[in-house]
């Protein structure tokens, strides 16, 4: 489990938004400063779009910094359900790479995340920061319950990305999907957790407490990282 979970909580919105803008650059820019550049995770969806707008309009060295996607469905680039290209209409503008876990629909979602696991081959490894959401269930990248659950919690440390079939589908978005591993998750340098509403806190909470034993996908990932791990959580 987790060294230490630190909670960072916010009433505002754009304070919360302003101070993991500013964590996240930190740590781009330290891993700039060690290595001359900075590989990073980011989830998608609309909850953390208000840090990628600030995070954007700090002034970087984007030209070395790389961006994958925690997780994506299988829909093609442009698609509303993309998240690579979300994250690629607000950085590739200011020089950073974007690199797709998914680039086009595909009906064989086992080869689709042996392609992205191939893909990321190319790059640093561990990832200097992955930033994760949470649903209300507990999902976090797309890790799900579901027919490839358990390969995405343990499967090959040296994975780095998986295909995967939530079961059930979530309504919003009921595609199969492409996640980072759980390995590739714990064994970031650095970890950061973005959620919102009582709601996700109380879920959080609980998946915390249950750990590997529970049930929860989130409490299952950060039972196998030894990171500390800070949440900022908004009311």
């Amino acid at each position: 489990m987790a060294e230490e979970i630190e909670w960072w909580e916010y009433e505002e919105a754009g304070e919360w938004a302003d101070a993991l803008a500013g964590d996240i650059a930190f740590i781009i820019e330290s891993a700039i400063d060690a290595r001359g550049g900075a590989v990073i995770a980011l989830a998608g969806g609309k909850t953390p779009a208000p840090v990628y707008e600030k995070l954007a309009a700090t002034k970087l060295d984007w030209k070395r910094v790389t961006i994958v996607p925690t997780d994506d469905r299988l829909v093609p680039l442009g698609d509303p359900l993309s998240n690579v290209t979300g994250l690629g209409k607000v950085f590739i503008p200011k020089g950073a790479r974007v690199v797709p876990l998914v680039s086009e629909k595909a009906d064989d979602y086992k080869a689709a995340g042996r392609a992205a696991d191939a893909r990321l081959a190319d790059h640093h490894f561990p990832l200097d920061l992955v930033l994760l959401g949470m649903g209300t269930d507990g999902h976090t990248a797309s890790i799900f319950p579901g027919p490839d659950f358990d390969e995405a919690l343990n499967g090959p440390q040296e994975r780095r990305a998986l295909g995967v079939m939530p079961d059930p589908l979530p309504p919003e978005a009921p595609v199969a999907r492409v996640t980072l591993s759980s390995a590739a998750i714990a064994n970031a340098k650095s970890l950061m957790i973005a959620i919102t509403g009582a709601e996700k806190r109380k879920v959080l909470e609980t998946a915390i407490k249950q750990g590997a034993s529970g049930n929860y996908p989130i409490g299952r990932v950060l039972a196998e990282t030894e990171l500390p791990v800070d949440v900022h959580w908004l009311e």
